[in-house]
């Protein structure tokens, strides 16, 4: 009955809890429906329309104008993906009695935890100029992650 007993304890508790490792994998958020850099070389070209420019990657965060009145498109986006993960198990024995003891024999508990956080930050920087037609007439991009 004492090996039954210890079988399930450890059993259980080895079941019970995810490893910090396994929490991490589970918070990432690796969507790809935002924009991106891999959007702006295959998608905008040079000639295109300011409607086309809003059809691929949205409407711009800063719209100002060059040294020769050209308008200039800015978007400045940045991302902060912040998860947390924990999880915590626990087991008291075959409780047999109101004071956890199984024909006189004590019954141990034991429990583990184990959680994790995930946070980084995303930055893409994307600038457009346009011609005095209003068609792009170049643009550059950067970004990082940390």
């Amino acid at each position: 009955m004492k090996n039954v007993i210890s079988l399930v304890l450890v059993a259980s508790i080895a079941s019970a809890c995810s490893t910090a490792t396994q929490h991490r994998a589970d918070v990432q958020d690796d969507a790809t429906d935002r924009i991106t850099v891999g959007v702006v070389p295959q998608d905008i070209r040079i000639g295109m329309s300011g409607a086309d420019v809003i059809g691929v990657i949205g409407s711009p965060n800063i719209v100002s104008t060059d040294a020769d009145r050209n308008e200039v498109w800015v978007y400045d986006k940045l991302a902060t993906d912040v998860a947390y993960s924990d999880s915590r198990g626990g087991v008291l024995g075959l409780i047999f009695g109101p004071l956890g003891s199984a024909g006189g024999v004590a019954v141990g508990s034991a429990s583990r935890s184990a959680g994790a956080t995930s946070s980084s930050q995303r930055t893409l920087t994307v600038i457009i100029n346009f011609d005095a037609q209003n068609q792009v007439d170049d643009f550059a991009y950067h970004t990082s992650r940390f």
